[in-house]
Parts: structure tokens; sequence; C-alpha cells
């Protein structure tokens, strides 16, 4: 039931976006509330029902993820947790009561209708042939080229470039991430969690994980947001679909016109997510961390 399956892919992104909106948002209103630092820091947070909603918001948000992986593809998934920044826009106005300019909500609305037509036209939906480890070694060879090459420009650039390069390796690892978590839950449907725990996807999805992290937090720490929370929402989406269609042979539909069409429609959504960074203020929640990628 190919339609049953893309549908229900399509409903555990969106809850998977709106999960990583809340926690994002709940983390990020209780950690700047909070007093103290370090260790005490951290016991304040950790009696913080608003803080500990956004721990199960992001576990939510893996779970959601690993579902909606598994009943549709990485080009279909990934590119549909752009709706993190539009759910996080929704939120702060509905829970902060923030006011927030009419230009952002005319890009989220752009935003959104330029994702939704570049996926309908594209259609992209899981292939069937299954991927052999050579395949996967020529794709962690050539993700970690990219995540060093972007490492490499960020060495003793400006605070703008180092942003980008660590923005861009960090969605690279997110995009793998994404695929490792995707062969992880096939292996746990097959074989259960003993089957998992003895399989290599789960200890690769754990060390992808954390390592996006570390860098998605560099890129945050070292350059303006405006620069990394965009290359990570663009790259993301662009290298899953690489991924895809390289490791899991997914179908999209073809033709010039298509192809025209679609690469439209993601450079409205880039310029969208790129106008709603700058369009957002930065307080009561802003959106700090992206996703596409939950937290390992």
């Amino acid at each position: 039931m190919p339609a049953v399956s893309t549908s229900l892919a399509v409903l555990f992104a969106l809850v998977t976006a709106l999960a990583n909106a809340i926690g994002l948002i709940a983390q990020h209103r209780a950690s700047t509330t909070a007093p103290g630092r370090g260790w005490a820091l951290v016991a304040h947070l950790a009696r913080q029902p608003l803080w500990l909603l956004g721990w199960v918001a992001m576990v939510g948000s893996l779970v959601g993820q690993a579902l909606a992986l598994h009943f549709g593809s990485l080009s279909l998934v990934q590119p549909l947790l752009v709706a993190e920044l539009v759910f996080a826009l929704i939120l702060r106005r509905l829970f902060f009561a923030q006011h927030l300019p009419a230009r952002a909500w005319v890009l989220a609305a752009t935003t959104t209708a330029a994702l939704a037509a570049f996926l309908i036209d594209l259609a992209p939906h899981p292939g069937s042939v299954a991927t052999s480890p050579v395949q996967w070694t020529r794709a962690v060879l050539l993700i970690a080229v990219g995540v060093g090459l972007g490492v490499a420009v960020s060495w003793r650039r400006s605070p703008r470039r180092r942003a980008g390069g660590l923005a861009i390796a960090t969605a690279l690892l997110w995009a793998l991430e994404a695929a490792f978590i995707r062969q992880a839950t096939g292996v746990l449907v097959a074989s259960g969690v003993g089957g998992l725990l003895s399989s290599w996807s789960l200890y690769a999805t754990i060390a992808c994980g954390a390592a996006g992290l570390v860098s998605e937090q560099s890129a945050l720490h070292v350059g303006p947001l405006t620069v990394s929370q965009p290359l990570i929402v663009i790259v993301d989406p662009l290298a899953s679909m690489a991924l895809g269609l390289g490791l899991e042979h997914d179908h999209l539909r073809g033709g010039p016109v298509t192809l025209v069409v679609a690469a439209l429609a993601f450079v409205v959504v880039a310029a969208g997510v790129t106008g709603l960074t700058r369009a957002v203020p930065d307080h009561l929640g802003a959106v700090e961390r992206l996703a596409p990628e939950p937290p390992v």
C-alpha cells in the first residue's frame, strides 16, 4: 500500500518537526530564564517541567523520525523537517504571545507552499534495491570528505565563514545520520531489539549524531545564526536526497519540466528559510537548532 505508507511517512515527519520545535523552544525558554551557571544551572533545569518537557519532545522527535523513515524515503522525509521552522513560529505566537512581523508569516506561508510544490512535483518514494556494503562505504567516505572540507573552510576564517563551513559539515552529518536511522529501523523491524543491539547501524547512528551535535553547536558558537541556520536547512535535504538516490535508489519523477519546477521550488524554499531567519527575533524561544535531525 504505497499511498498509505507515504501518508504515514508525511504524518510522522511532520510530528517530528513539531516535536523538534516544541523541544527547542521549551528548553531555550527554560535555559534563558534560569539562574546560575555550570552544574548549578543543570541542577536547576533538571527540576523545571518546561526543560524536562523539552527533552521528552526531543525523544519523541527521534521516535517520530525513525517511524517516518520506516514508512518513507530519505528523499521525502528529510525535506519535510524544514516545517520545524514554521511550527516554531506558530508556537512562539500561541504560547508566548510574541508579536511577530507580518513579513515572517508571509515567508512561512511561502516556504510551506514551495516545499509542498517541491515534493509533489518530484513525488519521491523508496526504491527496492538493497544497499550493499560497498555503497555504504562509498557514501560514508564521500560524507567524510565533505565534512572535512567544511571544517577546513572554517579553520581560522572570519566568523561568517567559520559558521558556514561548520554548518555545511553539520548538515552532511544529519543527512548521514538519517540514513543510518533508516537502516537501524529496518534491522529493528526485521530482527527485534536483539538484532538491533548487534547491528553496526545503531552505533553508527549514535556516533554520527554525536558528531553532528558537536559540529552544530560549534557552528552556532563561532558565527551568526543567519549564516548557519539557512545552510543547515538547505544542505541537509539535498544531501539526504543524494544519499537516498545513491544508497536506496529512491524514485523521483523525471523529465526536464519536472526538474525545472522542482529546482525553482527549492530556490523559493531556500530564500524563505533565509528570510525567516532574519525576520524573526532571537529572544523568547527563537529556533537555535535545526532540524532536520533529533539528537542521539
